[in-house]
């Protein structure tokens, strides 16, 4: 792990009138890129060659006399792949930008958690040392994070234990970020689902062998983007998303007699994440919301210190006696956040009286830690 000392040795070389906010383009680059602008910095987007047109070309920024007329994206870099981002000219041309990384899931995912961790001599606008607990096995994970806590989530169980509905949980054996997830009411139904989808390519055994079983919980889901503040110890709750998968969307979209005649290939959804929208609380789920985020964030401080570092999200299930189970827990920036970009969202906008997007609460606490000369109180 690069000490965060060293970190701060890089920031001692910046020129502070003139930083960058920089991310892997893909994810939640576009709301970290907007927010970067809405608060007056310009933005740095990571492009891989085939993937680079909305960036490069239809948000690209338009300023006239240096202020922003359209799009967001103000400097781009062209890679071969996004992991070339580590290889040491990158860093380098990062460094000469003056950037501030933003870490999202595409960056662990495409270049590697370890070299995150041990390479990558760039500030991280978060928690680096985080990043790992959101790899689903690690031995101090996010599940052992939330044992340690107390946080309700799922109750895991054995494939042969199964003796109600579950859902398993692996990656897809083709689409590296996405998910082969599926449902099982048994042991047997567990078995043929899974026959299946390894003939079909869509799992294969090593992630088999690996995966979770979990207890289903039957509810509406709510990614509860949440933001901490260091430099003033708060939590805020700037919005909430959910998420359209495929081909799941479609399946629930078939009367029952319809999905009784989709053949093998068709038959078994996929949880493929194609997009969010947004979603609001009923008031009295509130402060159990702010309950859960309070909790993470101490029991972070404790394992992982200095602890969750600006935006986190939690991702939850709510039953039918309303009660919050976490499902899964992003260290960082979430993937749905685009749904606040520009507009913000009803819990942001109201208790910071304008639009606020966690692209922006996160540009807006570089703003802050610059006029408290404590910018190294937020990177890692």
């Amino acid at each position: 792990m690069i000490d965060r000392s060293r970190i701060s040795e890089v920031l001692e070389g910046y020129n502070f009138g003139d930083l960058r906010i920089g991310m892997i383009a893909s994810h939640s680059a576009l709301d970290v890129a907007d927010g970067a602008v809405e608060e007056n910095f310009r933005a740095l987007a990571i492009c891989q060659e085939g993937r680079e047109k909305p960036y490069v070309k239809y948000f690209r920024a338009n300023r006239v006399n240096g202020s922003i007329v359209t799009g967001m994206i103000d400097d781009f870099l062209i890679l071969k792949k996004f992991s070339h981002i580590i290889d040491q000219e990158n860093q380098d041309f990062l460094r000469a930008k003056n950037a501030l990384f933003v870490p999202n899931r595409s960056f662990t995912s495409y270049c590697g958690i370890d070299a995150v961790e041990d390479q990558f001599m760039v500030p991280l606008l978060g928690a680096r040392n985080l990043l790992r607990s959101e790899e689903r096995g690690d031995k101090k994970d996010y599940y052992w994070l939330l044992e340690k806590a107390g946080l309700p989530y799922p109750e895991q169980v054995e494939p042969e234990e199964i003796d109600q509905l579950v859902m398993v949980k692996l990656p897809h054996a083709v689409k590296t970020l996405e998910r082969g997830f599926f449902t099982a009411g048994s042991y047997e139904e567990y078995c043929q689902k899974a026959d299946l989808l390894l003939k079909h390519g869509v799992i294969d055994q090593d992630g088999l062998d690996l995966a979770r079983v979990e207890r289903y919980v039957i509810g509406p889901v709510f990614n509860l983007d949440f933001f901490y503040s260091p430099l003033v110890n708060s939590i805020e709750l700037l919005g909430i998303d959910w998420r359209f998968e495929t081909s799941l969307d479609g399946h629930v979209r078939l009367p029952a007699t319809q999905q009784l005649t989709l053949n093998e290939r068709q038959i078994n959804p996929e949880y493929t994440v194609c997009g969010h929208n947004s979603a609001t609380l009923r008031e009295s789920l509130l402060e159990k919301a702010f309950e859960l985020a309070e909790t993470y964030v101490e029991v972070t401080k404790d394992y992982y210190p200095p602890g969750i570092i600006g935006p986190f999200c939690l991702q939850t299930c709510v039953d039918k006696d309303l009660k919050f189970y976490i499902y899964d827990v992003a260290p960082r920036i979430g993937g749905g956040t685009n749904v606040h970009m520009a507009v913000g969202h009803p819990y942001g906008n109201s208790l910071w009286r304008t639009n606020m997007s966690t692209g922006r609460r996160l540009a807006r606490e570089v703003r802050f830690a610059l006029e408290q000369d404590a910018l190294h109180k937020i990177v890692t």
